[in-house]
């Protein structure tokens, strides 16, 4: 529950909506609750009656049919104002999940798999944003409708009120706490194995090629199978406790009911209470414990709320990897970039082995060597997301850990063969890198080589490219990251793999261009193909931790 109010503030947030959500569920139970009691005193009533015509069947049958309008148009604006004030906390805990996420990325923690992160930000705040709606909410609804009928009970019928208000607490309290209690491991399981088996279909869908081509492709498959029967396992355990806990509310009614029964015949054979009241008070008592049956339901919910809640909390509060320093050193003019003796490593064997690189002003360099060498790491380190074990790294003679990390982003801008085309149109896309006129984005499209491409489209700069670009090429959606990247202001630019997926004429095509349009601004190139002449002033090679 501790984690669970670390999210109070968010929740603040839309405290309108739910104040509104909370008492339209309260005139819901209380329509629902009136309706059954009229009904139970009026059949009643009728069926006793020897006033024949004389007998008013107009009131009651209109109230009859008000408390069902009442109760079908309050239980509407309920659904309609809690879910709209969910939808907004689900958009204000992504917001707050990913404010929290960036400064942290890459992540300290190594060993978290993409596929458990991906489940964190995508069901475990989905579990958390109906907190209020399915728990919270009703537990306040039904403890409110609770006290108010056995007020009214304390008036007509003396003495069943104790005995209904006792069973009516402890369905709505100590049945729910017990759950809570005894359900929390079962919770944490289900968060848990379903975040296993996530991260197990992800990893598959990804590694499926290598799966087959190792012939071990039925070895994940079962392993998935035993993950999905340890999640069903779990889900188990916590319908199992759900369904006891059903049990028991069903029970303390049932107590509820025929001991206010008994108790009623009696105040009714000694003439306190009239036989329609008494009808209409148990329909009423038994129309109140709908709201109990509904809480325990939601109870396995808010034990998974509870465990998603520490999970976000988890990532959210984790240290960063690295971060800035109390007195910042001032920006340098000076860009030249010095590597001394550096080693790097991910807890094993160094990747990177005392690395020493000098790289000036408006210089080309281009970086090969096979998968696994280092060449990323070492652009890791130049955007300071991590900082090596031992030597040092300045720019312009400052020590990179001196620096603000925002002002090192400004100097050094990446493009990687991951670099992303948003969903959005071109012009929004080229915009990421800084705000800037027409004028200045095509100037940037003419440098990349794809302004006629742009010219072309029926919409120029508004055409939107879908998601992750794929209303153009491969080629195209490079040259869109690279316009993207040289409308920047840094003038520092790393390239990590930037022709993957090319043809070898549009390799050397996009090299070409990068020479030219990156005239005046240092370039460091990580790659795997070969470099087409002219087109940079070095090519290093990195080998074993070390560059030749």
């Amino acid at each position: 529950m501790k984690a669970l109010l670390a999210f109070r503030s968010l929740f603040l947030s839309q405290a309108k909506g739910f104040t509104l959500a909370l008492l339209l569920s309260l005139v819901t139970l209380a329509a629902g609750i009136a309706l059954l009691g009229t009904s139970g005193w009026f059949i009643t009533s009728a069926a006793l009656t020897t006033a024949g015509l004389a007998f008013n069947l107009f009131v009651p049958s209109s109230l009859v049919r008000g408390f069902s309008f009442i109760r079908i148009l309050a239980r509407y604006g309920e659904r309609l104002s809690g879910h709209d004030a969910t939808l907004r906390l689900l958009s204000g805990l992504r917001g707050w999940l990913f404010a929290r996420l960036f400064p942290r990325l890459p992540l300290a923690d190594r060993s978290l798999r993409h596929g458990d992160l991906v489940s964190r930000l995508t069901s475990d705040v989905d579990a958390l944003d109906t907190a209020f709606l399915v728990a919270i909410g009703p537990i306040a609804a039904a403890l409110v409708i609770g006290a108010a009928l056995t007020a009214v009970l304390a008036w007509l019928l003396p003495g069943a009120a104790w005995l209904y208000g006792f069973c009516f607490g402890a369905a709505v309290l100590v049945v729910p706490s017990g759950l809570t209690l005894l359900s929390r491991a079962a919770g944490n399981a289900v968060v848990r194995r379903a975040a296993d088996a996530r991260a197990a279909v992800l990893d598959g869908i990804e590694g499926h090629d290598d799966l087959t081509v190792f012939g071990v492709l039925g070895t994940a498959q079962a392993g998935f199978a035993t993950t999905s029967q340890h999640l069903a396992a779990a889900r188990g355990r916590l319908s199992t406790l759900t369904a006891l806990a059903g049990f028991a509310v069903q029970a303390l009614a049932a107590l509820a009911l025929a001991g206010s029964l008994w108790l009623g015949l009696t105040a009714f054979a000694a003439g306190a209470v009239e036989g329609p009241v008494l009808a209409g008070l148990l329909l009423a008592m038994a129309g109140s414990f709908e709201a109990t049956s509904t809480i325990v339901r939601s109870v396995g919910k808010l034990t998974t709320a509870m465990a998603a809640a520490e999970r976000l909390t988890t990532i959210a509060e984790a240290p960063p990897a690295v971060l800035d320093p109390a007195v910042p050193a001032p920006v340098p003019a000076d860009t030249t970039i010095v590597l001394a003796d550096v080693t790097f490593g991910y807890g094993g064997p160094p990747v990177l082995d005392s690395l020493d690189l000098t790289v000036t002003p408006g210089e080309h360099i281009a970086i090969t060597g096979p998968s696994g060498s280092g060449k990323s790491s070492l652009l890791t380190l130049l955007l300071r997301l991590a900082d090596p074990q031992a030597g040092r790294i300045t720019l312009g003679g400052t020590a990179l850990p001196a620096l603000l990390q925002a002002d090192i982003h400004a100097r050094v801008a990446l493009l990687s063969q991951h670099s992303p085309l948003f969903n959005d149109t071109i012009r929004a896309n080229l915009c990421v890198a800084r705000d800037a006129d027409d004028d200045a984005l095509w100037a940037a499209l003419a440098d990349a080589g794809i302004a006629d491409f742009v010219r072309a489209l029926p919409a120029g700069l508004d055409t939107m490219v879908g998601e992750g670009g794929r209303t153009v090429s491969v080629g195209q959606a490079r040259r869109l990251c690279l316009a993207r990247v040289l409308l920047s202001s840094a003038q520092i630019l790393l390239l990590d793999e930037p022709t993957a997926a090319l043809d070898r004429p549009a390799e050397v095509a996009f090299f070409e261009t990068l020479h030219q349009a990156a005239q005046g601004r240092t370039v460091i190139v990580v790659t795997h193909a070969t470099i087409p002449d002219g087109t940079v002033n070095r090519v290093l090679t990195l080998r074993n931790g070390m560059l030749a």
